[in-house]
């Protein structure tokens, strides 16, 4: 079908400040910078062969930031290559002190939920091939797949999120 696009091809939020949004995504990300203008804002990729995959776009130290609840962008999610790789970058956030909002997992995916400095969602995340999914199509999402296939440094987050509401 000509009409189904073939992929989301990036996202452009705002930051209050492009440069040090910039650097926090470089630093906490390693995203390459495609284009940067200063005081306006910031093309970035994980993917050096994309233009850019996020547009941080400057708005000024004084804008009010993302409000829950409020219709807009939940969060964006970046896709680590392996199940290791997202460890070793949730190490990376402990160590860097940004408070994890929760773990998340989906079955077929871990996801690690975070906010940058401007309060824009960010969803850290692994997602096993397809065939390992056990997909049933009545089921939300994904559906069957069962939990629990994808243990890691986050599991003790998991326990205590789930203490938490039991």
């Amino acid at each position: 079908m000509g009409y189904t696009p073939r992929q989301l091809g990036h996202v452009n939020i705002y930051v209050r400040n492009a440069e040090r949004a910039r650097d926090w995504y470089e630093d906490l990300l390693g995203l390459h910078t495609q284009g940067f203008t200063p005081g306006r804002a910031a093309f970035m990729s994980a993917d050096v062969g994309n233009s850019h995959e996020i547009a941080l776009v400057e708005v000024g130290e004084d804008a009010a930031g993302p409000q829950r609840g409020q219709v807009g962008l939940n969060h964006m999610a970046w896709y680590m290559h392996s199940l290791e790789d997202l460890a070793e970058l949730y190490q990376r956030v402990k160590e860097k002190n940004i408070p994890i909002e929760r773990v998340s997992d989906h079955g077929h995916a871990i996801g690690i939920y975070i906010r940058d400095m401007d309060g824009n969602g960010i969803e850290l995340s692994y997602e096993m091939p397809a065939s390992e999914w056990g997909h049933d199509p009545s089921g939300y999402m994904i559906g069957s797949t069962s939990k629990g296939r994808l243990s890691g440094p986050w599991d003790e987050e998991l326990a205590r999120q789930a203490q938490a509401t039991a």
